[in-house]
């Protein structure tokens, strides 16, 4: 029996995966989807990127997981790939849902595709602002997941987002999936790209948008799945 340990992206809490964690219960495996601080039902606590890096290492260490199979979506997989590589023999597997992966002394912002300054320069009294109900087209999301989307995204803490990520160990020597979602972008990022050569990484590719767990639960559900048999 696997471990799943699910982090949402930006904006998101442990309900973005309401969909999916159920699914992996069926087959008889352990789901554990995180709220990371400052966000969803932890608004107002204090939020630097390394706290989101505890947060996940605490979710596992406190319940004593085993077997973790630790899947960070989107912003989520800079935590999410740092925490990989503090858990030692309890990883079994990461796997990055079309996110963004930690480099050494890089933040989200400087990995922007709008270029850091211009990111920075959109966040919003120590936040980054959800997305408005527009910027969820063409993401095969019905109008009916796009209003959950809005109604559920809170407001995600700017330090999180600028501070340098600090990885414990080459990203290259995890076991990793990585799962890149088509309409969001047919390739993968160029760093993301680089450490798909290597042995222990494979690619998974989604026919859905950047928010699979929305858009296609079960789906994203029997990937994840998958990869406890690779």
């Amino acid at each position: 029996m696997a471990e799943f340990v699910l982090v949402a992206g930006a904006w998101l809490g442990s309900w973005a995966w309401d969909e999916v964690a159920p699914e992996l219960r069926a087959a008889g495996h352990g789901a554990h989807p995180v709220t990371l601080s400052g966000l969803a039902d932890r608004q107002g606590e204090p939020a630097g990127q390394q706290t989101h890096v505890q947060d996940i290492v605490d979710v596992i260490e406190r319940a004593d997981l085993r077997d973790v199979v630790l899947v960070g979506h989107s912003y989520s997989g800079i935590p999410v790939g740092q925490a990989a590589g503090l858990i030692g023999d309890r990883l079994t597997r990461v796997v990055f849902v079309d996110s963004n992966v930690p480099t050494e002394g890089e933040s989200f912002a400087s990995g922007s595709w709008l270029g850091e300054e211009k990111f920075t320069a959109g966040l919003e009294g120590g936040f980054w602002m959800p997305p408005a109900a527009a910027d969820f087209a063409g993401q095969d999301l019905t109008d009916e997941q796009i209003a959950r989307l809005v109604e559920g995204a809170t407001p995600h803490p700017a330090a999180t987002l600028t501070e340098p990520a600090m990885p414990a160990r080459p990203l290259g020597e995890l076991p990793a999936t990585y799962i890149k979602c088509l309409l969001d972008g047919a390739e993968p990022s160029e760093d993301v790209a680089e450490l798909l050569t290597g042995a222990r990484w494979r690619l998974v590719e989604m026919d859905t948008g950047h928010w699979p767990m929305f858009s296609r639960p079960r789906e994203l559900a029997r990937v994840l799945l998958d990869t406890v048999e690779v």
